[in-house]
């Protein structure tokens, strides 16, 4: 054994134990989540629970609130991004094929609604909206939510466009094809995976917001993270757990999905603008 580790070399051996520290933080709050949801008793200084029970999981499911919290969420999150496919993928298409004053800037804009701490931004767009009458209503929740997303939905896609080369659309023009066919049939099936990259993580990001749809939806619009903090303050830390791996489920499942149908370089490439 001592031979074997000696002939790995150091370099190799801190690779693996920066690989294990790296498992143990982020992958070991998980796996306590996921006991402790399961759990009917644990207590310390048991490593395992002495009792295993699906009593809170029937309790969550159960309360009205919370089914109701899941239905608005996902609504909510599908509203959030067809409209920001409708309003951002023509605004990344100009930003990757048109030259203008200050475009640079102006996609740099984008990225300030997460450079900052987004409860200020929330705070002027919720005294904002309570003047022209969007607070408590549906169409201000959306709008607070798109505000959230824009970098996703205009970054990612305008990076799919600029890496598709001028001489494919040019050479489906040259056989006739106007501008709208070819963005159909040439541009668009080509920038599709940056496009649905962009698009996953603005529903994770519209499913998760919690700070803007508080300020702006209480107390007609609860959604999942909303409906957490009452759980979590109310109830047991395992009831907490198991709503956490409900909250969990969405991303782990549409990441999945992106990783069968996306590579590593087209989900990296929407950073990379030149």
């Amino acid at each position: 054994m001592g031979w074997y580790v000696r002939s790995l070399g150091k370099r190799k051996i801190i690779e693996f134990m920066v690989l294990l520290l790296f498992v143990f933080f982020f992958l070991g709050p998980l796996l306590n989540l996921t006991l402790l949801a399961f759990s009917g008793k644990w207590q310390f200084p048991a490593m395992l629970p002495q009792v295993w029970s699906l009593e809170w999981w029937s309790f969550v499911l159960t309360q009205e609130e919370v089914l109701s919290s899941i239905s608005l969420s996902f609504g909510i999150a599908t509203i959030v991004t067809i409209a920001s496919i409708v309003i951002c993928i023509p605004a990344a298409y100009a930003f990757a094929r048109i030259r203008f004053p200050l475009s640079r800037w102006f996609l740099f804009s984008f990225l300030l609604t997460n450079a900052f701490p987004k409860m200020g931004l929330y705070v002027s767009i919720a005294v904002l909206f309570y003047q022209v009458g969007l607070m408590n209503t549906l169409l201000g929740v959306v709008l607070i939510h798109i505000v959230n997303t824009l970098m996703f939905m205009t970054w990612i896609p305008a990076a799919a466009f600029k890496s598709i080369h001028l001489a494919q659309e040019e050479s489906a023009r040259d056989v006739g094809a106007g501008p709208f066919r070819v963005f159909w049939h040439v541009t668009l099936p080509m920038a599709l995976p940056g496009i649905l990259v962009a698009s996953i993580f603005t529903f994770l990001s519209s499913l998760d917001e919690a700070q803007g749809t508080f300020l702006v939806g209480i107390p007609d619009f609860k959604t999942m993270p909303l409906v957490m903090y009452s759980i979590v303050e109310d109830y047991p830390s395992t009831a907490g757990a198991v709503f956490s791996i409900i909250m969990t489920l969405p991303t782990i499942v549409l990441l999945l999905a992106a990783r069968r149908f996306v590579n590593a370089d087209v989900m990296s490439s929407g950073f990379q603008m030149k």
